[in-house]
């Protein structure tokens, strides 16, 4: 490891741990809230640079998959927290707005940089458009419970049910659809790998855990916030919690698009979209079922209607294997309308 890597890695561990005094200090809510942020930007960096060493060593496929696992442990500790809590609302509109952020956001800013940095980047369309099909056909799957139920549909009287159907079918299909993923070339030739595989995979691993903690005390700090600001559950959820759980692929996807690796971004920033959606997701309708509050997959209309819109757009922008910095502005454009529309609730 070079001075530079040790030194991020120094000043990574520090700010988790002044974020681990601050919080448990009981210091201001605003003071912890930006300890915080600064510690998961810290981490996000520490992560992009180790996935950039594993996929110099295996490839940016299985890097891509590791490194969305990983960016997703924040929302997991924060989903298991909130439903142990009974915030359900709070639980759907981050799960959805980790997909939304994801491949609407992260995916723009990703376009928009990229593009203007590169000017019209070029991807593997294939891959694309096997990424963009089963994007939209998770986002179908978890809305289908809602549109039983807004139009009063007869399964609309067994929304447990059919959301532990529709669980389990995406549950298969990740478990199907993981060896494509990780075997799939997509021509990444990065840089000769600096860090050890066992060093690489270390810090992976610790600041993922890391990430899970800091995002907890994160959202903790940011509560009395929200309340102060007149935000929503829904939006909190849809947009902070989701922004925040996904640092990781906010700042590693769009630092790829700029160095004209688009296919490496894709992979990273889409595999947590279809992660959350195919794993995350119906993982934690099954483990609501040991909580006093369950969770299902009917939520708020406009919640499932987002999903759908953002997975339809989504398909079109990279179907054709091509990304601009104007295709860029649409998607960051659309995101901006899509949480503006949660701000005084679902």
């Amino acid at each position: 490891m070079s001075r530079r890597d040790l030194i991020e890695l120094a000043i990574g561990a520090a700010l988790v741990g002044v974020a681990g005094v601050v919080h448990y200090a009981g210091v201001t809510p605003v003071v912890s809230f930006l300890v915080a942020a600064l510690a998961i930007a810290a981490l996000a960096r520490l992560v992009g640079g180790a996935t950039e060493q594993l996929g110099g060593r295996l490839g940016s496929s299985v890097a891509g998959v590791v490194q969305s696992a990983l960016g997703n442990l924040p929302e997991l500790f924060i989903a298991l927290f909130a439903l142990h809590d009974g915030l359900i609302m709070v639980v759907q509109a981050a799960l959805v707005g980790s997909v939304i952020a994801n491949s609407v956001l992260v995916l723009g800013l990703a376009f928009l940089v990229g593009g203007a940095a590169n000017g019209t980047q070029r991807f593997a369309s294939m891959r694309a458009r096997m990424i963009a099909t089963l994007t939209t056909l998770a986002a179908t799957i978890l809305a289908f419970p809602t549109l039983a139920h807004a139009f009063h549909a007869p399964a609309a009287a067994h929304e447990n049910s059919l959301s532990l159907i529709c669980a389990g079918v995406l549950i298969v299909l990740f478990v199907l659809t993981l060896p494509g993923f990780l075997s799939g070339g997509d021509g990444h030739t990065g840089a000769p790998p600096r860090w050890s595989l066992g060093t690489t995979v270390a810090v992976l691993g610790s600041a993922g855990l890391a990430a899970a903690f800091v995002s907890d005390w994160f959202v903790t700090a940011l509560k009395p916030a929200t309340e102060s600001l007149g935000m929503s559950e829904a939006f909190a959820g849809l947009v902070v919690v989701a922004i925040a759980g996904n640092a990781v692929e906010n700042v590693v996807g769009v630092q790829l698009a700029k160095r004209n690796e688009p296919d490496f971004a894709i992979s990273v920033i889409v595999n947590s979209a279809l992660q959350v959606a195919l794993l995350l997701t119906p993982v934690l309708v099954f483990a609501s079922l040991f909580f006093a509050t369950t969770l299902t997959l009917v939520f708020p209309t406009l919640l499932a209607i987002s999903l759908l819109v953002a997975a339809a757009i989504t398909s079109l922008v990279v179907y054709d294997g091509e990304s601009t910095w104007e295709e860029g502005a649409l998607l960051v454009g659309l995101y901006v309308v899509i949480a503006a529309s949660f701000w005084w609730g679902a």
